[in-house]
């Protein structure tokens, strides 16, 4: 018998209770006894319990979705919202954050780099450990947004980021106001092609966002806060696809080779990525547009030892020659300060 069904046999019968003893503390002992704890948090929230966790009333939550992005799926005929995912949201949406209370320590050797996983990153990271022993560089993969956080929280001495701006101008400067009281400098890391990696051969027919609806195609996806899914769900919102209608819209990867390996191996027919990842699995590639990815350092640590030679090492003809292995990346800005565009300047390699 479960912990929450034994509770409420006996609080209703007050059978299983020990005369003059407190029953509360009584019903709390048997309760760990016989199968732990009555209260379980679900894992799927309906309208009705959304909006409770949210104080607001449930007309609002349909609002929120359609306009502020609130996670949910209607699967069931019926909207129900991941708990994680609402939590998440939340946690998107949060601003004035309270400034973190300790700071990097001063360099020795060590360089932090959240955000954003990338294949020529993670090979550069690598190649850098390799030349530099007297250094460091790690990596935490956390996502565009996640990385841009932790630089707030001054875990990182580098954030990694390609968040795509509301009118696909501009990456990264917005979100960075938003989260961070003060402006990072922005200097770019490299230039890829993002797009729909697709099976070899195309044999669902796939050309373009449109066609990820057909019956019978599954995808795979990248977590919310990553500047692919931002792309992803902009190009479904541009075809009119409502994501979570999608099969496999829910099954998120964490990292760009994990999701080709997962089409690789049959288990989804498409799903958003890199042009690097189909070259390298020898997939089929739907090209979306060319993406700024930079790096954001906090100007206090800017002019660190480390942050300057690593900076410097992006300069080395060993780290272009990694490049020039993979396909779907471009090293003309790489290495040099990036700027906001001025008003209606467009992004130059919008497709």
């Amino acid at each position: 018998m479960s912990g929450a069904i034994y509770a409420s046999k006996i609080i209703s019968t007050g059978k299983g209770l020990s005369p003059g003893h407190d029953p509360d503390r009584e019903v709390i002992n048997l309760i760990m006894t016989e199968g732990g704890p009555v209260v379980e948090e679900k894992r799927l929230l309906n309208t009705r319990e959304v909006a409770r966790l949210l104080d607001i009333n449930e007309k609002v939550v349909y609002s929120l979705i359609s306009e502020k992005g609130l996670p949910g799926t209607k699967v069931t005929g019926k909207w129900l919202f991941p708990r994680h995912l609402v939590e998440q949201w939340l946690e998107n949406q949060t601003i004035n954050y309270p400034k973190p209370a300790h700071q990097l320590p001063p360099y020795h050797g060590l360089i932090i780099i959240a955000g954003s996983n990338d294949i020529l990153l993670d090979k550069a990271v690598n190649l850098f450990n390799r030349q530099y022993t007297d250094h460091l560089a790690v990596f935490g993969n956390l996502g565009s947004m996640g990385g841009i956080r932790a630089l707030r929280r001054n875990l990182c001495h580098m954030a990694s980021s390609h968040l795509l701006q509301e009118k696909e101008e501009e990456y990264n400067f917005g979100f960075a106001s938003q989260e961070l009281e003060q402006m990072p400098a922005v200097v770019n890391f490299c230039r890829r092609e993002q797009g729909l990696v697709i099976q070899k051969g195309n044999p669902r027919g796939i050309h373009g966002a449109n066609d990820l609806a057909k019956k019978g195609v599954r995808i795979v996806n990248r977590p919310l806060g990553t500047g692919t899914r931002l792309l992803f769900d902009m190009e479904l919102e541009k075809a009119g696809i409502n994501g979570e209608d999608l099969e496999g819209y829910g099954n998120e990867l964490p990292k760009h080779l994990d999701v080709g390996l997962e089409i690789l191996a049959g288990r989804a027919d498409a799903g958003p990525g890199i042009r690097a990842v189909s070259g390298i699995l020898d997939l089929d590639f739907i090209p979306w547009r060319w993406e700024r990815f930079d790096f954001l350092i906090s100007k206090e640590r800017f002019f660190d030892y480390g942050i300057q030679l690593f900076l410097g090492f992006l300069h080395e003809d060993a780290f272009r020659e990694l490049a020039e292995e993979l396909d779907g990346y471009e090293l003309s800005l790489c290495g040099k300060m990036v700027f906001p565009q001025r008003t209606g300047e467009k992004e130059k390699d919008r497709s």
